[in-house]
């Protein structure tokens, strides 16, 4: 699997507006100058990431976004699925129709099944706070280079 830049952006845009908020509403236009990313893309991805209810925005002109719900209730794997869909590598449609084989049922089950599951369960196991926690302590840290 290959997570796009539709998803990619879609997640430095979501720790960029956890980790500046505090409390307040942060514009598109804020968020875009800080990741190098275009306002007009941000825009198509805060679209969808408000219809899955993660954020909510504030219109006007002084307007902008703010996170929804909790960092701790924002599982990366929930933000990454409203942008890309599910997280798969194979579709499991693919090798189970009539024409299927006992060689594809195999590397179905045996391959494809168990990273699926591992790929869901490594991005359901981190929360935006976890990485709002860690991006805090990387920033922290005095860096020493030899």
């Amino acid at each position: 699997m290959r997570i796009s830049t539709k998803g990619r952006y879609g997640l430095r845009a979501m720790l960029d507006l956890a980790v500046n908020s505090n409390g307040e509403k942060v514009s598109l236009f804020s968020i875009a100058k800080r990741q190098n990313i275009s306002v007009n893309y941000l825009e198509q991805v805060f679209s969808l990431l408000r219809k899955a209810g993660f954020v909510s925005s504030i219109k006007g002109a002084s307007g902008g976004y703010l996170l929804a719900m909790e960092p701790s209730k924002i599982r990366v794997g929930d933000i990454l699925r409203s942008l890309e869909g599910d997280l798969m590598v194979v579709d499991e449609d693919t090798d189970s129709g009539a024409d299927s084989n006992d060689i594809q049922q195999c590397l179905r089950k045996n391959v494809w099944d168990k990273l699926n599951e591992s790929l869901a369960e490594a991005a359901d196991s981190i929360t935006l706070r976890d990485l709002v926690e860690n991006y805090r302590d990387m920033a922290s840290s005095p860096m020493f280079y030899i």
